[in-house]
């Protein structure tokens, strides 16, 4: 095989895996999720690392589907209120400061979901909702999840892009949102 064309088998099996570990994901988890979001005044989203990065992406395409959402963190986040929802994307589910997060929510009555390889977590024990992702990571003793040729928690983070954006696809359906009327939210001013 030249290096070429081991590009295309690479992709193969990483997209392989994706799909894969999104089909072993609990869709009432899902759907539950997705109500959750729907209910809420204002969604919070907080990860840190990479999927971090992905839970910020979310936060925006909430925003394009006219939810008021915010990265937990920035400057511009406002203060949580009950009932708020604060939605974590966290493999190990054990960030200390993530921990400490949703701990300072609850004691606003803000409700809590996590999405993480590890329901058995810090977080996951605490959250109203948890989505499981069956991912492996070095971070989490799974024997459940799949085993994959990328690194550390790449399959995880992979996984909790495209099934934000899934989420995100159902939500626009069910608000009766199309992608015009998203990208008439889009930032104009860049």
């Amino acid at each position: 095989m030249t290096m070429a064309t081991i590009w295309p088998e690479l992709f193969l099996t990483q997209t392989g895996e994706l799909a894969e570990v999104l089909s072993r994901v609990d869709g009432r988890s899902l759907d539950a999720l997705t109500d959750t979001i729907l209910s809420a005044p204002t969604i919070l989203t907080a990860g840190r690392g990479r999927s971090g990065l992905v839970m910020q992406g979310f936060a925006m395409r909430l925003m394009h589907l006219g939810k008021e959402a915010h990265v937990l963190g920035d400057a511009t986040t406002p203060a949580a209120q009950p009932n708020d929802l604060m939605l974590v994307g966290s493999g190990s589910g054990a960030t200390s400061s993530l921990v400490s997060a949703v701990e300072q929510a609850r004691q606003f009555g803000v409700r809590t979901a996590l999405v993480t390889i590890n329901p058995d977590s810090s977080i996951g024990r605490t959250a109203d909702l948890v989505v499981r992702i069956p991912a492996p990571s070095p971070k989490a003793d799974d024997a459940e999840s799949i085993q994959s040729v990328q690194p550390m928690g790449s399959l995880f983070e992979q996984s909790l892009g495209l099934l934000l954006d899934a989420v995100i696809i159902r939500l626009m359906g069910l608000m009766n949102v199309t992608a015009e009327q998203m990208f008439a939210r889009h930032a104009n001013i860049e």
